[in-house]
């Protein structure tokens, strides 16, 4: 009786076992590969990945081919966000469940450990960590990252700071090693190819400690106020809590999150993002949600999730369970691929490239392609999707075919920052400690007109003048915010002065500071506010020939239109005037020297009571009122020759300086000897430095040095007190002009800058500027210098002379045309005008019996006839014309 249950119960083991152990046999035919995963189960990030992997898992399994028979299992382990943890369960996966790939853990510190456990046991293992450094893939051969590359992430943020042109930021991260080698690198690399700086760094432990009341103390102290924060979702949550309680989500300030808070938004409670967190501006991998696909995978996700996690708010899954889900899917198909190829179980996972959840999804360079990012702006009780940015695109609105990038993030609209509405924050404010800035200010400057620093031994106190001085204290007063600043001397060279920025020894510098290209490696500089150049000065030395100094006033082209159009308006004149002026009439010769005297004389009087016909009148009417224009300005260019005396440049260019070897002069502190003799190839022994104007005068009078070298602006200055003695002379050679000097990346230098330009459109800079060279007074009393005054040309006067002659022609045709109707005296004219030329050729052929004759007197040989051929020529030539005279 006993025994029955027994064999009952061995009867229904005989019946039943060989059915279980045929579909025992079936299922371990099925498995051919083992996947391990260490994901931290009681984080938000370890549940969605958990969750995901099981489901791709089921989807690989469900859908594999019948054929292969594949079957893949999953081993998961918990590694309670601890490395010692995480290194255990990667032993007990490896040694006691045979698994070929692990997938995690989260964090570096855990991944480091798991990764050199699983390269020694030639393991694959896909990392989700969020940043790897660059060696360790070579450390650890069988690592891959999972996840993509964070310096992409790291150069969308810097995209965000440059848009807003931003140029120093606060990066706030925890105090892990994955921060400290793999985020800050790469953010300060993407930082500096924009031209921005990290100002300070704040490492928070892993936990809220006492001291992030003070910490956030001295940020909120500090002038930055762009805030890049890299902290796990539940670190970040309390943090922003803390700054939200010491009224430091207010306005001006500006924090920046990255895809370690973001890739959690979804799961961020609303009362949390309305109570302490409306504003953030955050970068997000981008989940494309349009395949069907994920729509499925979303759909079963959330029921899942619920159901499992139901103390959860939120069940919608983030990129990291979209990351995991696609890391499962490719090492499946790697393992089911790598029974059909000659390939490691590596190579076919770094080969991968198959349609994940969202797209492609593949390896480059044992890492996951960088994927499109994603800029939202928590508001409300949730956040707004702003745009996208692309590596090498740059924003856009959109991320389909038709999308328009544009590199400002301005582009994608406006953006809520913290307390305040629609406006653009500048990213920086005064220190609420008030501290002045330190200025410092050069004393070896050689033009006190431009800074001066006098020292009151009796109140030991150093006062500053100049119109350096003067104009910055113009600029600051057109700042829109209170700007604090004290001025210190500095008894040194410039390029020391400018180095003493980048030493933080002083916060900028005001003076006469030339912005030259060394000077930039240590700061940078405002807009120049002085003219850019560099100028030769020379002694003036006085002109040879003054004899044919009335000469001067017309070119020659000039004197040769004036004679020309003398002579036609008196030719007119007399051709009209002859018949009724008996002074025009008499012998040929007689009349020669009338017709000469009328047209010269008509140059000072009209001849108004002489003159008969209407046509003279006219003609001589405009030509009286050209020669008067003529002779007031031939008057007063000639009073102004003769008012100075000439004076020319001793040397004209460099050239005729360095083949002679003359010295030149130079400022000791300024950077124009660097200049000469590195870029115009003057010789370091023919320059000579000085430290005084008087010394530039005495020794260019003396003829020790040839010519000096100053800027522009201060050249001015020096010719304004030495103005006859001394003048430019050659090209300007193009330099920097002075600027205000501020330290790299200073968020104070492009607010100085737009004020700077504020003063100059406003013409304040012109008249401080005015005002200093007119204060100057010429010590050369007794000099006089040429200023260079031109000869007229008759470019100046054609329009005269076109009207004049224009008149006298007109004149002219009306008389000829009036002839035809008094023929007889019009050949009494024509009679006369012949006889006129006749006597001018009979004085022109007796010129030249003359002049061979006193040839022959000298020596020469006589001819075989009593007559040159030129003089039997010019009578035979007068017989002619006397012959065919009627």
């Amino acid at each position: 009786m006993y025994y029955l249950p027994l064999l009952t119960l061995l009867a229904l083991v005989l019946i039943f076992t060989p059915n279980e152990a045929a579909e025992m046999v079936e299922e371990n035919n099925r498995v051919k590969g083992i996947i391990g995963a260490i994901v931290d189960k009681t984080s938000r990030v370890g549940k969605e990945q958990r969750v995901a992997m099981e489901m791709a898992v089921h989807d690989f399994n469900k859908y594999s081919s019948n054929q292969t028979r594949l079957m893949v299992d999953l081993q998961l382990r918990n590694s309670w966000r601890q490395p010692v943890h995480a290194a255990l369960a990667a032993l007990d996966l490896i040694n006691s469940q045979q698994v070929q790939a692990i997938l995690g853990p989260q964090t570096w510190e855990e991944t480091l450990l798991v990764a050199d456990i699983a390269s020694r046991n030639q393991t694959p293992i896909l990392s989700f960590a969020d940043a790897i450094p660059k060696w360790a893939t070579e450390r650890f051969p069988f690592l891959l990252q999972s996840s993509p590359n964070q310096y992409a992430q790291m150069k969308a943020i810097a995209a965000v700071v440059q848009s807003w042109e931003w140029h120093q930021v606060t990066v706030i991260h925890e105090d892990i090693d994955s921060s400290a080698t793999g985020i800050i690198p790469h953010l300060f690399e993407a930082l500096r190819e924009v031209g921005a700086e990290i100002s300070q760094v704040l490492a928070l432990p892993p936990f809220i400690s006492s001291t992030l009341t003070q910490e956030l103390e001295k940020l909120k102290t500090s002038q930055c106020r762009v805030f890049i924060v890299h902290l796990s979702l539940p670190l970040a949550e309390q943090f922003f809590e803390q700054a939200k309680n010491m009224s430091m989500m207010e306005k001006d300030y500006i924090w920046i999150v990255t895809d370690s808070f973001t890739s959690l938004a979804h799961s961020i409670t609303a009362s949390s993002i309305s109570s302490s967190m409306e504003g953030i501006v955050g970068v997000k991998g981008y989940i494309s949600g349009k395949e069907q696909k994920f729509q499925d995978f979303y759909r079963r996700f959330r029921k899942r999730f619920g159901s499992e996690y139901p103390e959860e708010d939120n069940h919608e899954p983030g990129a990291l369970a979209v990351q995991a889900y696609d890391a499962v899917a490719s090492v499946a198909l790697a393992i089911s691929e790598n029974k059909q190829r000659n390939q490691t179980l590596l190579q076919r996972i770094s080969l991968s490239d198959f349609d994940g959840l969202t797209g492609k999804a593949q390896f480059n360079n044992k890492n996951v392609t960088p994927a499109v990012y994603q800029i939202i702006n928590l508001t409300g009780r949730s956040y707004r999707e702003l745009g996208f940015w692309t590596d090498g695109l740059g924003f856009s609105k959109t991320i389909d075919n038709s999308a328009t990038y544009n590199s400002s993030m301005k582009y994608l609209g406006q953006v809520l920052w913290p307390g305040a509405p629609w406006y653009e924050p500048k990213g920086w404010a005064i220190p609420t400690d008030t501290k002045p800035l330190r200025i410092g200010v050069p004393v070896r400057s050689m033009f006190k007109q431009y800074v001066n620093a006098e020292f009151d031994e009796l109140e030991n106190v150093t006062s500053f003048h100049g119109f350096s001085i003067d104009l910055f204290k113009e600029t600051v007063s057109k700042l829109p915010f209170y700007l604090p600043y004290e001025f210190f001397p500095y008894n040194g060279s410039y390029n020391d002065l400018v180095k003493r920025i980048h030493l933080k020894e002083f916060d900028a510098v005001v003076g006469d500071v030339a912005i030259v290209v060394s000077r930039l490696e240590f700061a940078e500089f405002t807009h120049p506010y002085s003219e850019a150049g560099l100028v030769m000065i020379v002694p003036l030395e006085k002109s040879a020939n003054k004899a044919l100094l009335f000469m001067k006033p017309f070119t020659k082209a000039m004197w040769i239109i004036i004679a020309i159009v003398t002579i036609y308006n008196g030719f007119v004149v007399w051709l009209i005037e002859q018949n009724h002026w008996h002074e025009l009439q008499g012998s040929p010769l007689h009349q020669t020297g009338a017709f000469l005297w009328l047209s010269f004389s008509s140059l000072f009087s009209l001849h108004g009571g002489t003159l008969h016909s209407n046509l003279s009148r006219m003609t001589m009417l405009v030509w009286l009122f050209v020669a008067l224009v003529i002779t007031q300005t031939y008057t007063a260019n000639l009073a102004s020759m003769l008012t100075v005396q000439g004076f020319k440049p001793a040397t004209v260019d460099i050239e005729s300086l360095q083949s002679s070897n003359a010295l030149v002069g130079y400022s000791n502190a300024s950077f124009v000897a660097s200049y000469l003799a590195d870029v115009l190839r003057f010789n370091r022994k023919n320059l000579e430095g000085y430290t005084s104007l008087e010394d530039y005068d005495k020794d260019l009078k003396s003829g020790k040095i040839s010519a000096i070298f100053l800027e522009v602006t201060v050249s001015k200055i020096f010719l304004a007190k030495y103005c006859k003695s001394f003048a430019t002379t050659g090209p300007t050679y193009k330099v920097g002009g002075f600027g205000f000097a501020f330290p790299k990346g200073s968020p104070l230098l492009p607010s100085v800058t737009e004020a700077l330009l504020k003063v100059s459109e406003s013409g304040k800079l012109r008249e401080l500027e005015t005002s200093m060279i007119a204060s100057e007074t010429c010590m050369d009393v007794d000099v006089d210098v040429d200023d260079d005054i031109s000869s007229l040309s008759p470019s100046s006067f054609w329009v005269l002379f076109a009207i004049s002659g224009g008149t006298s022609t007109i004149a002219l045709i009306v008389y000829l045309s009036h002839c035809n109707w008094k023929l007889s005296e019009c050949l009494l004219v024509n009679k006369k005008f012949k006889m006129l030329i006749l006597t001018l050729m009979k004085q022109w052929g007796i010129q030249k019996q003359r002049f061979y004759g006193r040839l022959l007197s000298h020596g020469e040989s006589p001819r075989s006839s009593t007559n040159t051929p030129t003089e039997a020529l010019a009578g035979s030539s007068i017989v002619n014309i006397e012959a065919a005279m009627p």
